[in-house]
């Protein structure tokens, strides 16, 4: 699968070091996002002492690997999640100090990260809210855009696709869009976390067709099925929603939840501790690696040196043999309805 539809998982800095573990994420994926590395309360644990040594790591393998990675998260409306020293402050203090981590972590990553989550999770809490009002999503979005105006801003949220909920659903979802985009900032995608029990396709396909009439890429960001399920359900299930997504024109990207922890998955595993597939991990395998690509067309050209053929987005290698001479090319599949015309001189 090539990045111009990514399907990746979340790693955590245990994957740092583990050569087994990166041998089993990098045969299947080029996408990820950091779990909780990025978030606020581990890169600046006490006012003004910024650590980013395991980010630096993790991004190591990110650059070596050639992978693209999603930036999760600037701010979370949790206050569970929330820096103790952060809770006591005035207004006017934690407006500095959250553009403190913005200037801090953009310029450090600046081009680094495809995406941002700017607030996660702001239907259900409401942290900054509270201290500093109803704009303060708003005023994160103006401060990045300044920060750096080419950063492409998600929200992220749970329980839109997934059921609703008294806090969540689609249509409050999709009135925080245009109310952010009337207040002048440019939101560029929609995030959805996707921690799901039992898929209800039927429903997840509607919130999709609503959600896609803000014609934003929508990416499912942190995809997982409850472990209250067996292995074999839960890969039932697994299947079942990344098809549902796969299918509809309007998902850009999708993300699972990480693959492996040592102390246990937080929902859904993908792999054992020897890395050796799970039912979840064969899901995985027979989409990514057998469905979801084009593999290998071979063919003559017609009378006009044309020679057709439907693939997946993507990267293409070509070998055209003529006259005892072979020519390599590549070119790039993507979204669009039009059939697309590549010409290769010979």
């Amino acid at each position: 699968m090539s990045t111009d539809f990514p399907i990746g998982t979340m790693i955590s800095r245990t994957i740092l070091g583990n050569l087994a573990y990166q041998e089993w994420f990098l045969k299947r994926f080029k996408a990820t996002v950091f779990e909780n590395e990025l978030k606020w309360y581990k890169t600046e644990p006490l006012p003004g002492q910024f650590n980013y040594t395991v980010v630096d790591q993790m991004m190591k393998f990110v650059r070596k690997n050639k992978l693209i990675a999603r930036g999760h998260n600037m701010f979370w409306d949790d206050p569970v999640y929330v820096q103790d020293w952060l809770e006591n402050m005035t207004a006017p203090q934690l407006q500095r100090a959250m553009k403190s981590r913005i200037k801090s972590v953009m310029s450090k990553y600046r081009n680094e990260f495809f995406h941002w989550d700017v607030n996660n999770e702001l239907l259900h809490f409401d942290f900054y809210e509270k201290k500093l009002g109803p704009k303060a999503t708003l005023d994160m979005f103006k401060s990045m855009q300044r920060e750096d105006p080419q950063a492409t801003l998600f929200l992220n949220e749970y329980n839109i696709v997934e059921r609703c909920d008294s806090k969540a659903n689609v249509d409050r979802y999709i009135d925080t869009f245009k109310e952010l985009n009337k207040g002048g900032v440019k939101v560029a995608g929609i995030g959805l976390e996707s921690h799901f029990s039992a898929p209800n396709p039927a429903f997840m396909r509607a919130v999709l067709d609503k959600l896609a009439t803000l014609k934003l890429p929508i990416w499912l960001t942190e995809v997982d099925v409850s472990r209250m399920y067996g292995l074999e359900e839960q890969a039932v299930f697994l299947e079942q929603i990344l098809r549902e997504a796969f299918s509809h024109p309007s998902v850009n990207g999708i993300m699972l939840w990480t693959a492996r922890s040592p102390g246990g998955c937080y929902q859904t595993c993908l792999t054992d501790e020897k890395f050796q597939n799970l039912p979840t991990g064969d899901v995985i395998d027979q989409l990514l690696l057998n469905e979801w690509t084009t593999g290998t067309k071979r063919g003559k050209t017609n009378e006009f040196g044309s020679y057709n053929f439907r693939g997946f987005l993507g990267e293409f290698k070509v070998s055209i043999l003529y006259n005892r001479t072979i020519v390599n090319s590549t070119f790039s599949l993507g979204h669009g309805v039009d059939t697309k015309h590549i010409t290769i001189h010979v």
